[in-house]
C-alpha cells in the first residue's frame, strides 16, 4: 500500500507545475471587442503560450476598472499590475506622455512618423524613472472635433456645448484660450450625455467615435486634426521584475508585437470609419484658411500656457519643432 502511495505521490509531483503561475491584471477603457482589445488578447494568449502558462495576463475592459486615476490608485495598491492608457490619462504620472496630444502640434501623419523614434524612448524611460514599464505604444490617430450641428467659425464653437475628458489639462486650457467653455465629463459619461443633449460637440478619432457609439449621436466632422492620440501599455514595474528574466522578455516581446499591430491597423481603421462616417451622412468639412490660422495660433497660444505651468517639457517640444521642421520644409 505505501509503494502505491508513493508512486502516487511521485506523479502528482512530475505532473506539477515548476512554478506558479503570475497573473498580471491590467484595465483599460478599451470597448470590449475593440481592435485594440483583439490585438491585447492575441498577445496574451502568445505570453501564455510562450512561458508555458506562467504568465498569464487579465484584461478588465470597457472601465470596468474606474478611470484612469482609479486604475493608478490600484495599481499602487498592488489590486491592478497594470493599465492601457491614453496619454492624457497618464500624464498625471509622466508629464511628458501628453507631448503628442499638445494642441495642433501635429498637422498630419508623415510629421508623427518623423518624431516618434526618438520623442517614444523618451517617454519610456521617464516611465521608467517613476517606477513603471511602457510594453507598448500605438498611435490612435487623430481626434477631430464632432458635433450635432455645423461648426464652420469660432463663433459656432463656443456657443456649442462642448465635452473635454475630465481631468484632461491640456483640453481645458486649449478650450478656454479659443474662448470656448468646456464641460467636464468621464468619458464613459459622454455617449449619455449627447443623447440628453448635456453636450453637442465631442473630440474623437473616427474610429473612436465609432467604437463608443458616438457616432450616431453626431452629424458634422471638422476635418482639422486637434490633437494626436497615443495609447501605452503601463505595468507596475515591480511585478515585471518579479518575473523570470526569459519571462519578463517574452512578456514585453509580445505586448510591443501587439501595440505594433494596433497601430498599423489604427492608421487602417481610422480611414474606413472616415468613410463609414460620410456613408451614414455625416457632414466632413475643414474650415476656412482664416479659422484653421485662427486654431492653429490658439494651438501656440495655449502651448506656451501649458508650458508656464510646466505641463511639459519645453526642452522636449523644442526638439520635436527641430524634427519637425524638414517635414514641413519637403512638404511646402
Amino acid at each position: 500500500m505505501f509503494r502505491h502511495l508513493a508512486t502516487a505521490l511521485f506523479a502528482l509531483v512530475l505532473a506539477a507545475p515548476v512554478g506558479a503561475a503570475t497573473t498580471l491584471k491590467i484595465a483599460t477603457l478599451a470597448p470590449d471587442g475593440s481592435g485594440w482589445m483583439r490585438e491585447m488578447r492575441a498577445g496574451a494568449q502568445a505570453v501564455k503560450e510562450r512561458t508555458q502558462g506562467r504568465v498569464e495576463l487579465k484584461y478588465f475592459p470597457g472601465g470596468v476598472q474606474g478611470n484612469g486615476d482609479a486604475v493608478l490608485r490600484k495599481m499602487r495598491l498592488g489590486q491592478l499590475q497594470g493599465g492601457a492608457f491614453a496619454s492624457a490619462e497618464i500624464g498625471t504620472v509622466v508629464a511628458d506622455a501628453q507631448i503628442y496630444s499638445l494642441p495642433f502640434q501635429f498637422r498630419s501623419q508623415a510629421e508623427v512618423d518623423a518624431v516618434r523614434p526618438t520623442i517614444d524612448p523618451k517617454v519610456r524611460a521617464a516611465f521608467e524613472a517613476k517606477g513603471f514599464v511602457v510594453a507598448g505604444i500605438a498611435g490612435g490617430g487623430f481626434t477631430y472635433l464632432m458635433s450635432s450641428r455645423p461648426i464652420r467659425s469660432r463663433d459656432d464653437l463656443r456657443a456649442g456645448k462642448v465635452w473635454f475628458p475630465q481631468g484632461d489639462d491640456i483640453a481645458r486650457v486649449t478650450f478656454e484660450t479659443g474662448g470656448v467653455k468646456p464641460i467636464a465629463l468621464p468619458l464613459a459619461d459622454v455617449y449619455t450625455a449627447l443623447s440628453t443633449g448635456m453636450v453637442d460637440t465631442v473630440g474623437n478619432t473616427p474610429s473612436g467615435a465609432i467604437a463608443f457609439q458616438w457616432h450616431t449621436r453626431v452629424k458634422h466632422m471638422v476635418d482639422l486634426p486637434l490633437t494626436y492620440v497615443l495609447g501605452l501599455l503601463v505595468l507596475d514595474k515591480r511585478a515585471v521584475d518579479k518575473l523570470d528574466a526569459a519571462d519578463r522578455a517574452v512578456l514585453l516581446e509580445e505586448i510591443d508585437a501587439a501595440f505594433l499591430r494596433i497601430d498599423a491597423a489604427n492608421r487602417k481603421d481610422n480611414e474606413a470609419a472616415r468613410g463609414a462616417l460620410a456613408k451614414q451622412g455625416i457632414s466632413i468639412e475643414a474650415p476656412a484658411p482664416a479659422e484653421q490660422a485662427f486654431w492653429f495660433q490658439i494651438g501656440a497660444d495655449a502651448r506656451r500656457k501649458l508650458a508656464e505651468k510646466q505641463a511639459y517639457s519645453t526642452a522636449l517640444e523644442a526638439e520635436i519643432e527641430s524634427l519637425l521642421a524638414p517635414v514641413r520644409g519637403a512638404a511646402r
